[in-house]
């Protein structure tokens, strides 16, 4: 039986959580609401020299079942980043955090490999 959207988003955000632990990353938040803008995963990303500090991310996962759709990254729109720019000012602010360096990334999971092909973009918009 084929998953459902929602099936395949919650499977990518998994996938993506663990690849971003895996990588040394930090999840802080999953789902993070505001209004109606959400963020994916929230996560911190220490500078290899700890003493240094680091980064949060503000990450968008976009899942796909193969390519027929294009790359989930391309689905990224304007007005999604416009949601997800206004929920990390409410995320900075709500924790605050104002100050923190921090960038958006996405993370593009395509499931019908196996194992699922997982494409990291950083810093996709300032």
């Amino acid at each position: 039986m084929k998953e459902s959207t929602t099936e395949i988003g919650q499977r990518g955000e998994a996938l993506a959580a663990q690849f971003l632990e895996e990588a040394g990353y930090r999840i802080l938040e999953r789902n993070y609401r505001f209004m109606k803008s959400e963020i994916d995963l929230v996560c911190y990303q220490p500078i290899t020299d700890y003493s240094a500090g680091g980064e949060i991310v503000f990450v968008e996962v976009k899942a796909r079942w193969g390519e027929a759709f294009g790359a989930g990254f391309e689905a990224v729109s304007a007005d999604k980043e416009r949601h997800l720019r206004t929920a990390a000012e409410a995320y900075l602010y709500e924790t605050k955090l104002e100050g923190a360096l921090n960038r958006f990334d996405v993370i593009s999971i395509n499931l019908q490999p196996d194992p699922p092909a997982i494409e990291h973009y950083k810093d996709v918009f300032r």
